[in-house]
């Protein structure tokens, strides 16, 4: 099958700094039929990326036209792709996250979707590469870019964008901050066309899709990892999308209440036989796989609350709050003094 790619630059940047774009169709399309609809639909594109120039608009193979992401069947119809464990740089690009789908028998949901405009294209080939059913919906865990800025690629299939009902504001109010900040660590290139788009459908707790013979479950959660978290359950295969509910071998990274986050965990995972996390694994067994995450925010609880008693500032605080756990997960460096700081001001109003 072939798909519509087109040579896209930054308008306002000389000498220009260019990548080329996939544009997705939500059918197959032979190349006769690409190439007589392809000006049209750059030319809508580039209305709705006005910073940016778009030439040379070609049809391809769509093996042909860039990387495609690794996928794992984990169990019947349901996929993982496993995020690199790092930080958003050139080097590691914005491919941190675990990725997924289900197929059912009349289409697909995808849970999560890249951290950039260029990942979520090659995790499209990807899926493309199992299925060609329509893609019904992209289902974001939670808020944060490397799982969220790929999503463009999908809403512009005309897949539902989904999420806890706090998603929408928790995204609109740090889109900016995420394009910029993101797009400085990745660099210009590797960043174009990336666009934070916001969900169309807020989901309520319990909410099913139907995928065709297969019923998948939504779960929203009170405030936790962040506030607008989002778990999705294959009723079929008993496999728990948890996003960063769970972390493997990844330090935690703590954005929304840690006691919250430890009653939620005594909850997750209730009915599910496997478990993908948000980053490392890709498939853990429950409950135990999630003895290290309990283990880590059980002792940022308990030290957090020693060093309240005994009077220390955050300062002093931050410096030896969890450092029991140091050498146990990776980058544990750039994310434990985040956690104990914030886990410092939640504690010391209890």
């Amino acid at each position: 099958m072939y798909e519509l790619v087109v040579l896209t630059c930054l308008a306002a940047d000389a000498p220009p700094v260019c990548a080329e774009r996939l544009l997705p169709s939500a059918e197959p399309l032979t190349e006769a039929a690409c190439a007589a609809t392809a000006d049209q639909r750059a030319q809508a594109w580039a209305e709705a990326h006005l910073d940016l120039v778009l030439s040379e608009p070609r049809c391809a193979l769509r093996a042909e036209t860039g990387p495609v992401l690794s996928l794992e069947q984990v169990a019947p119809g349901v996929f993982v792709h496993t995020g690199k464990i790092g930080i958003p740089s050139p080097e590691t690009g914005a491919d941190l996250a675990n990725l997924g789908i289900i197929v059912g028998e009349e289409s697909i949901s995808v849970i999560d979707a890249g951290g950039s405009r260029a990942v979520g294209e090659a995790f499209y080939r990807a899926i493309r590469a199992i299925s060609d059913k329509p893609i019904e919906a992209v289902l974001l865990t939670h808020m944060h870019p490397d799982h969220t800025l790929g999503a463009g690629v999908f809403a512009e299939l005309g897949a539902d964008v989904i999420g806890h009902p706090k998603l929408d504001r928790a995204l609109r109010s740090r889109a900016e901050n995420y394009e910029t900040s993101l797009g400085a660590l990745l660099g210009a290139e590797a960043f174009i066309g990336t666009r934070a788009v916001f969900p169309t459908v807020a989901a309520e707790d319990g909410m099913e899709i139907d995928l065709g013979n297969r019923r998948i479950l939504l779960r929203i959660w009170p405030t936790a990892h962040t506030d607008n978290d989002l778990t999705v359950f294959d009723a079929k295969t008993g496999t728990l999308f948890a996003g960063d509910l769970v972390f493997d071998t990844h330090t935690p990274a703590l954005d929304g209440s840690l006691l919250g986050w430890r009653k939620v965990l005594d909850e997750i995972g209730e009915t599910a036989t496997r478990v993908i996390p948000g980053h490392g694994g890709p498939v853990l067994d429950w409950p135990a796989g999630g003895a290290p995450l309990r283990r880590y925010l059980g002792l940022l609880t308990e030290d957090t609350r020693a060093a309240l008693r005994k009077g220390e500032s955050l300062g002093e605080a931050t410096k030896h709050i969890a450092q029991g756990e140091a050498g146990k997960w990776a980058l544990f460096g750039e994310f434990n003094i985040r956690n104990a700081t914030a886990a410092y001001k939640e504690l010391e109003w209890e």
